[in-house]
């Protein structure tokens, strides 16, 4: 949630900020700003409530703002309503310092207190401008340097943060600091670059540094410095990234996530061939899983004794599913916790569990602070993750990262996808380490794994069924998910892709648990949508579809090929491809991810961005 861009070097600073900022709007934004600086001159800030195209037509684009130094901000409320007023960039009371911020200031509050007994004013419902009025009172009472202000105030604050700041007395200079948010600067020729994500500048460097929690630098044109708290020099490698700006672009898709939809082929393909060993033997490819590379040896998985998976909304919907296929194939007791929870229930800690977090992002504040607590334990983590030198994938144990490029949709589909493939592979390494799978058995588990992509798109060709079903239900009010086991997973990811794009009130159930209650919210026109696609649970599910029918529901059913009396009972019927049904997730996901999308767009919803959400959740 929200984003950062800074630029200092020598063309004009502001439209390479919109620019940016544009690339950064799937993180969600309310509002925008940008300050910009020509020479000696005095910043000069614009800001706007709404959507990004206010504060460019404000701007002419950009091109009325002179200046070759800024940085620029979009904003998710926190603190305050969405408002110009409350709109980053924030400025000192005397207009000395100037800031932008992502996170939370803990104690902003007691700071105002504090600066306006020094006579400090404040204009805003936010706490970064506490924040930035506190680095200038530092700045000024003990007439230091800008890194020692930055530095004394970071040590005076809780909380988290990533901030780009700017000095009067500094020019074409912009300072940063982070903690616990993300945040990269881009090395160009005679110019660098800030941003919260390297999508930001992808379209003038590939080359990146991370910046650490607790680390601090200048920024000019021609150089990078980097100090951790105590004012000394931090050494830095750049790093290549290795997708290029188009990766981050429509491509002639009306939204990003039909685009990234349609891209799940080659993710998964990708994610799958990372981890394997090919032997070629004559004719035959021979697979074998090698999570050895990661660290993950056959002596320390067969030290373990369980597994705890960790993640939030569709990471901890995988780990659900991770906990079946696990399970089954590995004989590990698996437990799947919410990382909002994890971190404050004190669980009762088994030294020998593995901890698997797993985050798209890899800068996810609850998995991270989840990931964290399990560290301080003892305990031995595994991160799946997406972004290459996100925080979690520098502080975990192992990295299992997937393939899936840019996902810059805020419904999560890629992502996803490949995360499956990741606790697939995962499953079956720990199973043949613990003698529970052979090699023929392994050969077959990753032929099947192998065959998916092809699947899945026969799935995205027969995608206009789906469309026509859409409109058929694009005002519905509410819409009940049932499955067992495996299913049951499926049906919590289908059931949060339709209530998060199309704001149609949806829940998943254990079909189960129906009789137990939930059947009582069942009336004439209900939609149920019934997963099948294990078949030792397929006849009580079915059963399950015929309760509600008869109490007025108009069923949907989603079921493996074959299954072709499942249209005696369901209103539609939606047919997946045959696989092994470990792996069903993996084809049944994509036409609940399409169904939602349909949905959306048939209401005229913003389907990239929905409200109040965010891709990045860097708050708890």
């Amino acid at each position: 949630m929200c984003g950062i861009v800074g630029y200092v070097g020598s063309r004009q600073a502001a439209p390479i900020l919109l620019e940016g900022l544009e690339k950064l709007e799937y993180r969600g934004y309310d509002s925008a700003g940008i300050a910009v600086r020509d020479g000696d001159k005095e910043p000069v800030v614009v800001k706007a409530k709404g959507r990004l195209r206010v504060l460019a037509d404000k701007t002419d684009n950009g091109h009325a703002l002179k200046g070759c130094c800024g940085i620029g901000h979009t904003r998710w409320a926190t603190h305050g309503v969405p408002s110009e007023t409350n709109a980053h960039p924030h400025v000192s009371t005397d207009g000395s310092v100037l800031a932008v911020h992502n996170g939370i200031f803990e104690n902003y509050l007691e700071i105002r207190e504090k600066l306006a007994r020094h006579n400090y004013r404040f204009y805003s419902q936010t706490d970064t401008e506490a924040i930035v009025n506190l680095i200038d009172y530092y700045y000024k009472k003990y007439k230091m340097g800008p890194i020692d202000a930055i530095a004394k105030t970071l040590v005076r604050v809780r909380g988290s943060y990533a901030l780009a700041i700017m000095f009067r007395d500094y020019p074409e200079q912009v300072y940063i600091a982070r903690k616990d948010n993300p945040l990269i600067v881009g090395l160009g020729e005679g110019e660098n670059f800030i941003a919260s994500d390297p999508s930001a500048c992808l379209k003038y460097t590939r080359r990146v540094c991370y910046i650490d929690n607790f680390e601090m630098g200048c920024v000019t044109k021609d150089s990078v410095t980097f100090y951790d708290l105590n004012g000394d020099v931090v050494e830095k490698t750049p790093v290549l990234i290795d997708w290029d700006e188009t990766a981050a672009e429509k491509g002639g898709y009306e939204h990003f996530m039909m685009k990234e939809i349609h891209e799940q082929p080659k993710a998964i393909a990708d994610t799958f061939r990372a981890y394997l060993s090919d032997e070629t033997d004559g004719k035959k490819l021979d697979y074998r899983v090698d999570l050895a590379k990661l660290g993950l040896t056959d002596e320390l998985i067969q030290s373990l004794s369980g597994v705890t998976i960790i993640g939030c909304g569709s990471a901890y919907h995988v780990g659900a599913t991770a906990q079946y296929v696990i399970e089954d194939l590995a004989k590990l007791s698996v437990r799947v916790e919410f990382a909002s929870e994890y971190r404050y229930r004190h669980p009762v800690i088994d030294p020998n569990n593995l901890v698997v977090v797993i985050s798209q992002s890899g800068e996810t504040a609850d998995t991270l602070a989840a990931m964290r607590e399990a560290k301080e334990q003892g305990l031995k983590t595994l991160a799946i993750v997406n972004v290459i030198g996100s925080v979690i994938a520098r502080e975990a144990d192992f990295v299992l990262y997937t393939y899936a490029g840019p996902e810059i949709s805020v419904a999560t589909t890629k992502a996803y996808s490949t995360q499956l493939i990741g606790v697939y592979l995962l499953a079956i390494c720990l199973g043949k380490a613990r003698g529970l799978i052979d090699e023929r058995e392994e050969q077959r588990l990753l032929a099947e794994i192998a065959a998916l992509p092809e699947k899945v798109q026969r799935i995205i060709d027969d995608k206009e069924r789906l469309q026509w079903f859409a409109a058929k239900f694009s005002n519905a009010k509410d819409v009940f998910f049932i499955g067992r086991g495996i299913d049951y997973a499926i049906c919590m990811e289908g059931s949060l892709k339709m209530k998060e794009i199309s704001y149609i009130h949806s829940e998943a159930y254990a079909a189960g648990e129906l009789k137990h209650g939930t059947i009582s919210l069942i009336e004439d026109g209900t939609l149920v949508i019934g997963v099948l696609t294990q078949s030792e649970l397929y006849e009580k599910t079915l059963s399950n579809l015929v309760e509600v029918k008869s109490r007025g529901a108009y069923l949907m059913g989603l079921t493996t090929s074959g299954n072709y009396d499942i249209e005696d009972t369901v209103n539609f019927a939606f047919f997946l491809p045959k696989t092994d049904e470990h792996f069903a997730d993996s084809l049944a996901v994509v036409p609940l991810q399409l169904l939602g999308y349909y949905l959306a767009v048939s209401k005229g919803l913003d389907v990239d961005k929905p409200r109040n959400l965010a891709k990045s959740v860097t708050v708890e």
